[in-house]
């Protein structure tokens, strides 16, 4: 019967019965009528006029009660890469997909270092992690509220429900003098004095960024203290002092240091035995099946305290309702004649659309939303830049309806 009053609620646009409406009373939200696009997933415009001007959007309800439906994570192959969403959700054939995580998209402050279009968060696809989180001063993005972190993701369990939650990594290169702290994976940017294990995963993308910047100051030059080491079936095969590029093969981790923990990758000999363990450790209850980066803006139905009211952006979202059971995704056009919101205006309208949480995503000429279908995938909204940008991942919605 759950199912059945969820679904209700996602073709007629709204929650479950008790929920938020989707229109308050008294706003000026403006809903075209969802309409579906596969079962469990619905499509729906909505648009709502400020002083400044009128704001479009584009939003897919997602009921997970329905056993035909899942979520995962969209990616290229590579966390070092990037594709338009539309391809990410055609390569995959995804009824539905927006962007995700903020990312490494420049390298203007470090003159000949590469940006390697690599997330800032966490990321698990499949049920498999793919790398950590960066240090808070090296993200991309407009500022967190007070108490958020890098380390914060939206996703769903192998329960199906949506949650925040928060992703930390935990790991050691085990060798036979003793464990050495692991402080990264798969990350275009590492701590201070960490090491960092690169695998496959990670793909071609040069590994010198992840020695460049600080914890507090992404600007900062980069570590003149730099080590790289190659395991291969636990044997050290290679020790150099620059991180270079190249993908790693399968079987093996580059590890990548830089001050105190170069010293201690320095000390490895050829042939020696080590080990990489690493595990992303959740707050919630259960493992997430996907997970993707960003920051918090609406929690128990309310938005959080110190979001910027001054910057004004196309933007993108994904929000909880129905206790984890609806997942919404929703993407700003940028079109030109319309305005975008600030961040506190985005948790007011994601609140306003049912989510009891909701996670701001990256934004700007990012922002895509798009529907699939068996013939390629369909962008909804128009991106800000004219054409899509591509990106690291996206969250991707299947039907097998």
């Amino acid at each position: 019967m759950l199912t059945v009053l969820v679904a209700w609620g996602v073709l007629a646009g709204g929650g479950l019965a008790g929920g938020p409406a989707a229109a308050a009373a008294g706003t000026d939200l403006r809903r075209s009528g969802a309409a579906p696009v596969a079962p469990g997933v619905a499509y729906d415009e909505f648009r709502m006029t400020l002083p400044r001007g009128t704001v479009h959007g584009h939003l897919l309800t997602v009921d997970l009660t329905d056993p035909r439906v899942t979520v995962d994570l969209l990616y290229p192959g590579a966390v070092g890469a990037r594709s338009p969403v539309s391809q990410l959700a055609a390569d995959r054939r995804a009824v539905g997909a927006v962007n995700g995580d903020f990312f490494n998209i420049t390298e203007t402050q470090h003159p000949g270092v590469q940006p390697t279009g690599a997330s800032v968060g966490p990321a698990v696809a499949s049920g498999r992690r793919l790398k950590g989180a960066v240090p808070d001063g090296q993200r991309f993005g407009p500022a967190m509220p007070p108490g958020a972190s890098t380390e914060d993701v939206i996703g769903v369990g192998y329960d199906r429900r949506a949650r925040l939650d928060r992703l930390t990594l935990r790991g050691a290169v085990l060798t036979g003098r003793g464990a050495l702290p692991l402080r990264g994976l798969n990350q275009y940017a590492l701590p201070v004095g960490g090491i960092g294990a690169y695998t496959a995963q990670w793909g071609p993308a040069s590994r010198l960024r992840a020695t460049c910047g600080t914890d507090t100051d992404r600007a900062a030059p980069c570590s003149t203290e730099t080590a790289e080491v190659t395991v291969r079936r636990g044997r050290v095969t290679a020790i150099g002092e620059v991180p270079g590029a190249g993908g790693v093969a399968e079987g093996s981790v580059v590890l990548v240091g830089r001050e105190e923990g170069a010293r201690q990758l320095r000390g490895l000999r050829l042939g020696e035995p080590v080990s990489v363990s690493s595990y992303l450790v959740g707050q919630g209850h259960g493992r997430l099946r996907c997970a993707v980066g960003g920051f918090p803006i609406v929690r128990d139905g309310a938005p959080l305290a110190g979001l910027d009211t001054v910057a004004v952006a196309v933007r993108t979202s994904a929000g909880i309702g129905a206790g984890g059971r609806v997942l919404y995704l929703m993407a700003l056009d940028g079109a030109p004649g319309q305005t975008g919101l600030t961040v506190r205006e985005l948790a007011n309208l994601m609140a306003q659309l049912g989510a009891r949480d909701a996670m701001d995503l990256d934004g700007g000429g990012s922002s895509t939303l798009v529907t699939g279908d068996a013939y390629g995938a369909t962008v909804r909204n128009h991106p800000s830049g004219g054409a899509e940008r591509p990106v690291p991942n996206a969250l991707g919605v299947f039907s097998a309806g």
